[in-house]
């Protein structure tokens, strides 16, 4: 029977997010547009030299915000993840619970330990970098997946950021190998350039034996195609995923959906923050899917709410914004 839509696993950050110029970036020496790992002394060092800036924090890593954003649609979903039983873990898990999911988390078994951070650097172009410290969250393993939740769910969402760890690929293994068990579909997000660039042998490994639905921007695509050709990276992701949903920035997206390829049209916004644009891409697509939209049609849904979210400052929109986006679908 199934209980859940969509069963969520990822790196647990808490996300501190700082607007900034290039030239602090550059100052900072902080490579621009990408992921970067970094360890708790160089989060830490960074953290101080940002203190006179404003920042606005909440619970995040791609994973999480994909499955906040889908739970504030109206969908059910379960999130898997590790955060210490520090205050950042504390606040992580009350804000899963009150966005509505349900995980593996409690608040009486959460290890000692350091919560992961994700700093986030947003430029005035509307780019985001960001430099992650996974804490504890680079020993999620496959005991911190739920199984019976796993095959009680229509999709299981992994993201591409857990392969920077051997535990979190070991997991990502795990919850595949639990899904194919149970005929559930698996949906992957290649989630960065960088990813795909550096642990491109874990990232392929994921890939192995076919996904149903894979989650890439143009250049993730490029990266993982080895090419510069988007017709070329299109005819690589049909041969190692069933579906597809290939975003392109401001050129709109290409939906792949049983052997259809679809052009999903870009809407006009003026770009203020691109933090959380491909999650809440993911979120609003895995919601159309799951309740009786077509490719197509969650395409387009998915657009909108990307376009809505990078409008704005943050990686996640309100509730009752979320639910407005609905009104023509």
């Amino acid at each position: 029977m199934v209980k859940y839509q969509v069963y969520g696993v990822g790196n647990a950050l808490l996300d501190m997010e700082f607007s900034v110029s290039v030239e602090l970036l550059e100052n900072l020496k902080i490579d621009k547009g990408v992921m970067t790992l970094i360890d708790q002394n160089q989060e830490q060092e960074m953290v101080a030299r940002l203190s006179h800036l404003p920042c606005k924090k909440s619970s995040g890593g791609s994973a999480a915000n994909t499955l906040v954003a889908f739970s504030q649609f109206g969908g059910s979903g379960f999130y898997s993840c590790k955060v210490a039983n520090d205050e950042s873990g504390h606040f992580f898990l009350k804000d899963l619970k009150a966005s509505g999911l349900d995980t593996n988390l409690d608040i009486e078994t959460l290890e000692n330990g350091t919560t992961g951070k994700c700093l986030v650097f947003v430029t005035p172009d509307a780019d985001r970098t960001m430099n992650s410290f996974l804490g504890i969250t680079s020993e999620i393993a496959p005991s911190d997946l739920l199984p019976e939740a796993i095959l009680g769910s229509e999709y299981l969402y992994l993201e591409g950021y857990l392969t920077a760890s051997e535990t979190g690929l070991s997991t990502i293994l795990k919850a595949k190998e639990i899904a194919r068990s149970g005929n559930i579909q698996i949906a992957f997000s290649l989630s960065d350039p960088n990813m795909v660039e550096y642990f491109y042998p874990a990232i392929t490994e994921v890939i192995a034996g076919g996904i149903d639905l894979i989650f890439a921007n143009e250049e993730e695509s490029f990266k993982l195609a080895k090419t510069h050709s988007l017709s070329e990276s299109v005819n690589y992701l049909k041969s190692v995923s069933r579906n597809f949903a290939l975003t392109l920035g401001s050129r709109g997206s290409l939906v792949y959906y049983d052997g259809e390829l679809i052009e999903i049209q870009p809407l006009q916004v003026t770009a203020i923050d691109t933090v959380g644009a491909g999650d809440m891409y993911a979120g609003a697509f895995l919601h159309g899917l799951t309740h009786g939209m077509s490719a197509q049609k969650s395409g387009e849904l998915a657009s909108l709410a990307a376009a809505r979210i990078v409008s704005q400052y943050g990686p996640r929109l309100a509730k009752e914004d979320v639910q407005s986006l609905l009104v023509d679908f």
